[in-house]
């Protein structure tokens, strides 16, 4: 017989077994999600930390390199190692600041523009499909689960991305 559907009140006192399968599906659904973007930046030679990068500069065009830091949340060593990659391969380029000349103002190149569409679209495509199978109130949900999990600065961070139109 299927376990019935837990009310609003019931996920207030959830197990331990409950909490470890919601742990579980976010290791694996993570490992769906990135699955596809994987293979793609496999054939370039990159990883996640190229993706994430390629992502958000993607997101804020003209990102500062501090700014893009603080987003990523990884040391200055390790950026300008995944940087130098992105920029000697001709999908990034870096351009002096207007107001302050020693800023450079991170952006995505026609290259890094098509492989960013590449990684976004496949990602998207898997999203699309869960969304629509679990529905409006489970989108909504789910959303509001990953917001309550951040840290109030990651979650101020995450609201501060503007809409890309």
């Amino acid at each position: 017989m299927a376990n019935p559907p837990i009310g609003g009140e019931q996920l207030l006192f959830l197990t331990d077994e409950q909490l470890r399968k919601g742990i579980e599906a976010m290791f694996f659904a993570y490992r769906g999600f990135t699955a596809d973007p994987d293979r793609i930046l496999e054939e370039y030679g990159y990883g996640r930390a190229h993706h994430r990068a390629i992502h958000f500069i993607h997101r804020a065009p003209g990102i500062t390199v501090t700014r893009l830091l603080t987003v990523l949340g990884v040391t200055k060593q390790s950026l300008n190692r995944i940087l130098r990659v992105l920029l000697e391969d001709g999908l990034v380029e870096a351009r002096v600041g207007r107001t302050d000349r020693r800023e450079r103002l991170l952006h995505l190149t026609q290259t890094g523009e098509a492989l960013e569409r590449e990684l976004s679209d496949a990602q998207r495509a898997r999203m699309r499909a869960a969304y629509r199978a679990a529905g409006p109130q489970a989108v909504q949900g789910f959303r509001q689960v990953l917001e309550a999990m951040m840290d109030p600065e990651l979650r101020k961070q995450y609201h501060g991305l503007k809409e890309k139109g």
